[in-house]
């Protein structure tokens, strides 16, 4: 009988974790964790916003460098987030701002997914970088190397945006599959079908960035998923 409760008591809790309730996410030193980041605060316009640069001793790219939220375990949901991209003074010459958000993150960072865009291809004159700007990958296993080795296209796509301007993010997970909305457009200008982790399992949520970036966030929200 007590096994029994025990069980319910479990399943009670991964339904409610699966189910989110939106939240607005406060951006604040003590509530979240910088994982082989550093993490600070900074005035834009009139705001206060999250400021978040990779770790220079990280020298490999697509690992879990990221602030991870406190207190959030994400399966299906929405999670909205408005991002500004620029590029470090030490910046080099293939850094393209890389930012966005890693979401089914394990406890210990060994495994997670991410969506991130590349500002600096959005209007690029080179077509083929204009088709590199959103990414798609998981950690370990999946690093965007291998996916555009391994399947062309499929994971990567062309959107408009620009370095240094708010660029609202809103990614939507209902089980394997993710869709990417910019600007709050009506449609997704990204979809993947096929999440690598295929975990039934939630996970944190992390502020993502990349070599070469400076990168800023504010106007965090977690919601249920959508219908």
């Amino acid at each position: 009988m007590k096994n029994y409760i025990f069980l319910l008591i479990i399943y009670g809790y991964l339904s409610l974790s699966s189910t989110m309730q939106a939240q607005n996410i406060r951006l604040d030193a003590k509530s979240h964790k910088p994982v082989q980041v550093s993490m600070s605060f900074q005035i834009i316009d009139g705001r206060k916003v999250m400021r978040v640069t990779k770790d220079s001793s990280v020298k490999t790219v697509d690992q879990p460098t990221f602030v991870k939220l406190d207190s959030v375990n994400f399966k299906n949901g929405v999670i909205e987030v408005k991002v500004l991209s620029r590029l470090l003074p030490t910046a080099q010459k293939d850094n393209r701002g890389f930012i966005g958000l890693a979401f089914h993150i394990k406890d210990d960072n060994s495994r997670f997914e991410a969506i991130y865009i590349r500002p600096t291809n959005g209007r690029a004159d080179d077509q083929i970088r204009r088709n590199h700007t959103v990414q798609y990958f998981s950690y370990p296993d999946f690093p965007y190397s291998r996916l555009r080795k391994e399947s062309p296209e499929q994971y990567e796509t062309y959107a408009d945006m620009g370095l240094n301007e708010w660029i609202k993010l809103k990614i939507s997970v209902v089980g394997n599959k993710a869709r990417l909305y910019i600007n709050d457009s009506k449609f997704p200008a990204f979809v993947v079908n096929d999440l690598k982790l295929r975990s039934d399992q939630p996970g944190g949520i992390g502020l993502w960035v990349d070599v070469g970036t400076e990168g800023f966030f504010r106007d965090l929200r977690v919601l249920p998923a959508d219908k």
